[in-house]
């Protein structure tokens, strides 16, 4: 009797401690060595739309599958990364009216809490509210995200050079050109004052 009752406290704490091993946050790094990572943005005005994108992107993530509404973490997006197909368009774009990169090199967003979590297999979405900084002006931000955890699948991204997982996120929102002094002179019939975002990007915990 004395030694079932052992073995059996023995598993438990091996249980125990199994599920809070599989509970842990995971840092996921958005740095993606493939360059496939992307922001998509959009200025969608009366006479002229602008179609644009983004692949300087970095940042860390800190997800745990056991608990997504704690999640937390900073998306970086390097601002002279930012592509329009017009020569002329991107100067514009990078200057000093517009992005002024010089300046401001990086554009962020910095998760400071969720709401409205919901978790069906793999996916969970979310409203996420955070600091999002353009230009060097900040505001909050409240966008709708969805976040996929899929374990033991960063091996099959990588062709087998790396083991660990994926998170891949992907949102989809809009801010106000002139909420971030981007060039608020700017005749709205030609540039839109509305930014439309599109986020889809995989973060990396190798182990």
């Amino acid at each position: 009797m004395h030694l079932m009752k052992t073995a059996t406290l023995s598993l438990l704490a091996l249980t125990a401690i199994s599920l809070a091993s599989n509970a842990a946050p995971l840092t996921f790094d958005f740095k993606d060595p493939k360059g496939v990572n992307n922001a998509v943005f959009k200025l969608d005005a009366p006479l002229e739309a602008i179609n644009g994108s983004a692949n300087g992107i970095s940042g860390t993530v800190t997800f745990d599958p056991a608990d997504p509404a704690a999640t937390k973490g900073k998306i970086v997006v390097a601002a002279s990364s930012l592509h329009v197909p017009n020569p002329m368009m991107k100067e514009h774009m990078l200057g000093e009216q517009w992005l002024d990169v010089a300046k401001n090199k990086e554009i962020s967003f910095e998760a400071k809490s969720l709401s409205n979590v919901k978790t069906t297999g793999d996916n969970t979405t979310a409203d996420v509210t955070g600091t999002l900084t353009i230009r060097g002006v900040s505001k909050e931000v409240t966008a709708p995200v969805k976040f996929t955890y899929l374990k033991d699948k960063l091996a099959a991204r990588t062709n087998g050079q790396m083991k660990g997982d994926l998170l891949v996120l992907r949102a989809n929102f809009a801010v106000k050109r002139t909420d971030f002094g981007i060039n608020p002179k700017a005749p709205e019939d030609k540039v839109a004052d509305t930014i439309d975002l599109t986020l889809s990007i995989a973060g990396s915990s190798p182990r």
